[in-house]
């Protein structure tokens, strides 16, 4: 008989990683003195490169008792204010925000072997920025912001296919609908770091640290 457990181990152990005929070179060096150009430059590489979903980001919170808690979601901006996502104010992470309001978040591009780390602090923008914000994503993304509670216990799945449908035909009726608790926040860096994989395992990792005054301190890291 099989051991389960075993087979686990067995294909977990047979997984490669970085499987690329030639990776980037980063010369850390060269880099620029703020990390949000750097970001731009790395993205618009992912992308080159054929990276599937390259706007996903982790981001990871805190809850009021200080246990870590993460998930997956789509960066909507990044500018010189910050790392832009968006969710309600009332959903799980939006309350650990309002609790903790700091955050990590880390973007993961394999085709490339690159990894981004920005840790700061996390502000709601306004209102009309926020309702702008929902407005220009797809009628899809409009009919979920209207259906029932984020992170709220669903009795079953009926009742969600219910509602769904309900807020599909109320979001294509009228588009301009605003949701109260939709909120734009924006990531506020303090530090952001560069990881570029190297396949003989000499990665080469460039840290952003904010300093007095706003300026940014370079720093390689071992990896």
């Amino acid at each position: 008989m099989t051991d389960p457990q075993k087979a686990f181990r067995d294909l977990l152990h047979a997984q490669r990683v970085w499987d690329v005929a030639e990776l980037p070179r980063f010369d850390a060096s060269a880099a620029p003195a703020a990390p949000l150009p750097l970001f731009h430059h790395w993205f618009a590489g992912a992308v080159a490169a054929g990276q599937r979903e390259p706007h996903t980001m982790t981001l990871a919170t805190v809850d009021a008792e200080g246990r870590p808690d993460a998930r997956v979601l789509m960066l909507h901006d990044a500018d010189e204010r910050g790392w832009h996502f968006g969710t309600h104010a009332t959903s799980e992470k939006g309350r650990q925000l309002a609790a903790r309001p700091h955050a990590a978040l880390t973007f993961y591009w394999p085709v490339q072997a690159r990894q981004v780390r920005v840790r700061g602090t996390v502000t709601p923008v306004g209102r009309a920025e926020s309702a702008a914000d929902l407005r220009a994503r797809s009628t899809g993304a409009l009919a979920a912001a209207l259906t029932g509670t984020q992170s709220a216990v669903l009795d079953s799945y009926d009742e969600l296919v219910r509602a769904s449908r309900d807020a599909y035909a109320r979001a294509e009726d009228r588009p301009d609908t605003e949701v109260e608790t939709w909120t734009r926040y924006v990531v506020e860096p303090h530090e952001a770091e560069f990881f570029q994989g190297d396949a003989e395992r000499r990665h080469v990792r460039l840290r952003y640290r904010r300093e007095a005054g706003g300026s940014w301190a370079r720093e390689l890291l071992w990896p």
